[in-house]
């Protein structure tokens, strides 16, 4: 008896199987619906893929307590691509440090290594260090350069997405026409991602942070500048040139402070992190002498300090106005609050809650929740660490 032949897949099916092993590359955990939101697939053609896929064994489901707005008692299936085992490097470039990080494809981080730098005006002996971070982070994990799939980096400042080129002269001004990525590449020789920094805390935030079951978030990185990652219908956003986010040079009326850009006015010259500690030398140490190094407890204790308290909720309120703009024109489910001022919690976040309620229309207000990040200054590594799996997964599969 001759045993019949297996039917070679269909070109749709075999179409919709990659469409389905791309979302999930890039967006981690789906429920059916949501790939089927995402994909523009029926929910049909959805359920035969996933099921294609699970017998192949190149995905898992499981259910989890749906969302308290589902009702009582019902769950969700959470479809969840299976990750090769492979090992990527993540750096995180900040104006004054470098961390690098060895973690493996369910993002968890191996061995780190931090060397306080100053990144904007250095590229050359930054892109050293980071080599020697790396290897650090290696040994660290008890691993080898030769192990490492892929890699990525966020760095602050604008970069060109349609030339890979820096272009931001007010921040990374020794970096402008420097190619982060073909530097990276060139010195580990292996695929690279680079993106913004605030971009990458919005990809941290999503893969492993407060935003996981969000799809449309703004995640603002509130430090020496301050930078909006949009996420927007589950997709990073960057604009036509990758440029987009730039919430610290929106002018702000009644302000005439120069601004490092060139501008007077901008959010980022009257609520960044170093205009708020500024004041708050100014309210804790009245009586130190201009220029004189005054030592502040960390932001997250000044909470409850009412004079400090008051400094912090003004530049939440002077953020909220920027943001209640941007909320008026995204409809975003949720804000996410990082950087070193993030780390200030209940007061900024009630600020810009404030001006947010009073600038945004009610609809757009009442739908947007703002959050501190639970991640802390690591949203940023974190989102490198996901555009590196994204990176060595997409080429695996």
């Amino acid at each position: 008896m001759t045993a019949l032949a297996t039917p070679a897949p269909s070109a749709r099916r075999l179409r919709t199987r990659a469409t389905l092993l791309a979302v999930l590359s890039e967006h981690g955990t789906l429920s059916r619906a949501e790939i089927s939101r995402l994909t523009g697939l029926s929910r049909s053609a959805v359920s035969s893929a996933v099921t294609d896929l699970l017998d192949e064994g190149l995905v898992s489901e499981t259910t989890s307590p749906a969302p308290a707005t589902a009702g009582r008692g019902r769950r969700a299936a959470a479809v969840t691509l299976r990750r090769a085992h492979a090992l990527v490097l993540a750096f995180d470039f900040g104006h004054t440090h470098v961390t690098a990080a060895v973690a493996d494809t369910t993002g968890t981080v191996l061995g780190e290594a931090t060397a306080h730098l100053d990144v904007d005006n250095h590229p050359r002996e930054v892109l050293d260090a980071a080599e020697s971070l790396a290897r650090q982070a290696l040994d660290a994990a008890g691993h080898r350069l030769d192990e490492i799939t892929a890699l990525a980096a966020g760095i602050p400042g604008a970069l060109d997405t349609r030339t890979n080129v820096v272009r931001a002269p007010s921040t990374l001004s020794q970096w402008i026409g420097m190619d982060p990525a073909a530097e990276l590449g060139r010195v580990f020789g292996r695929p690279v991602a680079v993106g913004n920094d605030a971009e990458m805390g919005a990809r941290g935030e999503r893969a492993y942070g407060t935003g996981h079951t969000v799809n449309d978030l703004v995640y603002v990185k509130a430090s020496t500048g301050i930078g909006a990652g949009l996420l927007l219908d589950g997709r990073i956003y960057r604009g036509a040139s990758g440029i987009s986010g730039e919430i610290g040079h929106i002018q702000l009326p009644d302000t005439g402070t120069w601004c490092r850009c060139g501008n007077r006015g901008c959010l980022e010259s009257v609520a960044s992190i170093v205009e708020v500690r500024r004041r708050l030398v100014h309210v804790l140490a009245p009586g130190a002498r201009p220029g004189e190094t005054v030592d502040l407890p960390p932001l997250d204790r000044l909470a409850d300090v009412p004079a400090a308290a008051r400094v912090i909720g003004e530049a939440g309120r002077t953020i909220g106005r920027v943001l209640a703009d941007l909320v008026n024109c995204l409809n975003p489910a949720a804000i996410i609050i990082g950087g070193e001022l993030g780390q200030a919690g209940d007061p900024l976040v009630h600020g810009i809650r404030e001006s947010v309620d009073r600038y945004a229309q009610p609809a757009v207000a009442e739908a947007v929740d703002i959050r501190a990040t639970r991640l802390g200054l690591r949203s940023e590594l974190y989102g490198a660490i996901d555009a590196a799996i994204t990176v060595a997964t997409t080429r695996t599969h």
